[in-house]
């Protein structure tokens, strides 16, 4: 089922007028009750992975702590019974001025996984990012897009073979943009997972983009200068060994023998971060791609004005849904200071902590081109699938066209800077 999309009093018509013959939605409209809803639907490390954050998660705290320092301020006897919210991107028209933050490991929450995510996008027209740590393979999430727009996340790896090769994929699977995530050359320090002792690469969960790789098959087969240790004969490593077995591409019968899925799994944990990572690597993948290259992870207004050094083509502000540092700063936070040195040069998007219509609003209005939502779209996954992920987007983009014309904006050009105050 697709969810058709309407503007905010065609939407609340629809759910009241459902409501008034008995029919209330499964998905929950309040950010905060979604997500306690889809928790409850999750297992418990599903839970952590997907809802958990570092440390403490003070981090995940800032990042709504920062939406709400700033208040919108409307104005009135503005006509505004007609609004535009299409934004411009490289050159593209989106109908939106929202995109689907890239999150890995989709098949703890739902066995169609990456596959649902595409498919509710490109019903809806929202750009797609595929996740370099994907449940299902660039080119099968593609393949159900159809001519929607999509983009392609990546983890920058210690083998450039590798990053050449994802790259070269995204370019073939029709993605329009490469966005280098940068926060994560080492693993956040992830309390929940922790206390589960519970890592999902370890089980070949979320490797589909490396399984489905040529390079990366053919890197199975060097040898390995440090084999793992023979894990002990326990129920839940036979578990483990199990789960790697079946989520590798081919037949169980055949990965059971050959041993590829544990030197897969094996593989992918020796290679898929890169600490040593400079900005002097940047300039291998602009040789590789014509594509618009995007970094992801940028807080600091030096490192921004570096990228436009290096030829970067816009920035994803962004401490990863308060997942790798704890005690970072704020991504709306530093979102001013950021737009304030680039000053319209190339493009904005931020993401962590969007929680609704107005976060929307108030990343624009504070130089944002556009914004990418993360855990609620995973938590309408959870509770339905692709039609739970469409409602979800149905909503939040309905809540955020009746912010605009409460403000009495007509168009994404009349949010500014002061269509708000900092309290």
């Amino acid at each position: 089922m697709t969810i058709s999309l309407m503007n905010a009093f065609e939407r609340q018509k629809k759910i009241y007028l459902e409501g008034a013959s008995g029919t209330v939605s499964p998905i929950p409209v309040d950010a905060r009750l979604l997500e306690i809803k889809a928790q409850k639907a999750m297992s418990p490390q599903a839970a952590a992975y997907i809802a958990g954050g570092a440390g403490h998660g003070d981090t995940m705290l800032e990042n709504r702590r920062a939406f709400e320092r700033w208040r919108i301020l409307p104005r009135m006897l503005r006509d505004v019974s007609t609004r535009d919210v299409s934004i411009t991107l490289f050159g593209k028209q989106y109908p939106y001025p929202l995109l689907l933050a890239p999150i890995g490991v989709l098949e703890m929450v739902h066995r169609e996984a990456d596959l649902a995510v595409a498919k509710a996008a490109a019903a809806i027209g929202i750009p797609y990012i595929f996740s370099n740590q994907a449940s299902v393979s660039m080119e099968e999430c593609a393949a159900v897009m159809g001519e929607q727009p999509r983009w392609f996340q990546l983890y920058w790896s210690k083998s450039d073979e590798l990053v050449a090769s994802f790259v070269q994929r995204a370019e073939q699977s029709g993605c329009e943009a490469i966005v280098v995530t940068l926060d994560t050359t080492l693993l956040g320090w992830r309390t929940q997972d922790l206390e589960l002792a519970y890592l999902p690469f370890l089980r070949g969960l979320g490797i589909a983009q490396y399984t489905s790789d040529p390079v990366f098959r053919r890197l199975l087969n060097e040898p390995d200068p440090t084999p793992a240790p023979t894990p002990k004969f326990t129920y839940d490593a036979l578990r483990t060994l199990w789960s790697a077995v079946r989520q590798y591409p081919g037949s169980f019968l055949e990965n059971a023998k050959s041993g590829y899925p544990r030197k897969a799994v094996k593989k992918f944990i020796d290679i898929y971060t890169r600490p040593s990572l400079t900005w002097e690597n940047l300039a291998y993948l602009r040789q590789r791609t014509r594509l618009p290259i995007l970094l992801k992870g940028i807080l600091h207004p030096d490192d921004a004005l570096r990228a436009l050094d290096h030829g970067i083509d816009g920035l994803v502000i962004s401490n990863h849904g308060g997942r790798q540092v704890d005690g970072a700063v704020g991504t709306l936070d530093m979102l001013p200071r950021i737009s304030e040195v680039i000053q319209g040069r190339i493009p904005l998007l931020l993401d962590s902590g969007v929680r609704g219509g107005a976060d929307i609003f108030k990343a624009l209005a504070l130089g944002a081109s556009a914004v990418c939502l993360g855990r609620p779209y995973v938590y309408g996954l959870t509770l339905g699938g692709s039609e739970g992920i469409q409602q979800v987007l149905a909503n939040y983009l309905a809540d955020f066209d009746l912010t605009m014309a409460l403000a009495g904006c007509r168009s994404i050009n009349e949010i500014g800077p002061e269509s708000v105050l900092k309290t």
